[in-house]
């Protein structure tokens, strides 16, 4: 049958296990880790076949509603690659790994991430939900721990007091998202990724991410908008 998927090699299941080990990779590394599976385990090896070679992987994962997708860094634009399991799309997938009052922390962060201007909630309007929670009120030192583990298990990225959603949220529970923020939840107007940290147009309202904003516009003297043309 050609239609039959590719084998899995030793090389697919090692790839295949450190991604799993790493939830989320940055594109250069998967390249490099693409290669050294296929060096090591003594597999035919071509540079540009990276896609294919996940795409092998996905095929074999499919029973077990998984899937390695690829999604960009709100920050630089750089490609990364993550684990998601599709059949637990939205925050049950974290279920298993935090308690109830840590989740509802966690929702309440990422309502003032993706209700903000810029994308980014701030530690002290964090902090402040802390204490206002259903399941149970939490201490600013406990938030602040907690804060700090969504940060290290990649749900959260943080620079300077000022919090986001980690690339691996965003490419795991960009349909979660999606779905349940209908209202202000919208995709990049230029690589149709879901913008979280983005710019938008005063006047029809699309979404750019910067890193989009930045190629789109590269060498322009009067940037327009590419949906209603006016000013950028």
């Amino acid at each position: 049958n050609t239609a039959m998927a590719a084998q899995m090699t030793d090389a697919h299941r090692r790839f295949l296990q450190i991604l799993m080990s790493n939830g989320i990779i940055e594109g250069s590394e998967a390249r490099k880790l693409h290669q050294h599976c296929c060096e090591t385990d003594k597999v035919y090896y071509a540079h540009d076949k990276l896609d294919d070679f996940i795409s092998t992987i996905n095929s074999h994962l499919q029973p077990f509603f998984m899937q390695i997708r690829k999604g960009i860094s709100e920050d630089d634009g750089r490609a990364h690659y993550a684990l998601v399991n599709l059949a637990e799309t939205e925050v049950t997938k974290m279920a298993s790994d935090y308690t109830e009052t840590e989740l509802e922390l966690f929702r309440k962060t990422m309502d003032l991430i993706i209700l903000s201007e810029n994308g980014f909630a701030s530690s002290t309007d964090i902090l402040n939900l802390a204490d206002q929670l259903k399941t149970k009120k939490m201490k600013k030192k406990e938030a602040e721990q907690v804060l700090k583990v969504f940060v290290e298990d990649k749900w959260l990225s943080e620079k300077n007091g000022e919090y986001t959603l980690h690339t691996r949220c965003l490419i795991e529970m960009e349909q979660y998202i999606l779905n349940n923020y209908q209202d202000v939840a919208r995709k990049c107007n230029i690589c149709h990724s879901l913008a979280i940290q983005s710019q938008v147009c005063e006047s029809c309202g699309i979404r750019m991410h910067l890193p989009c904003v930045r190629k789109y516009f590269r060498g322009q003297t009067e940037p327009r908008c590419p949906k209603c043309n006016d000013c950028w």
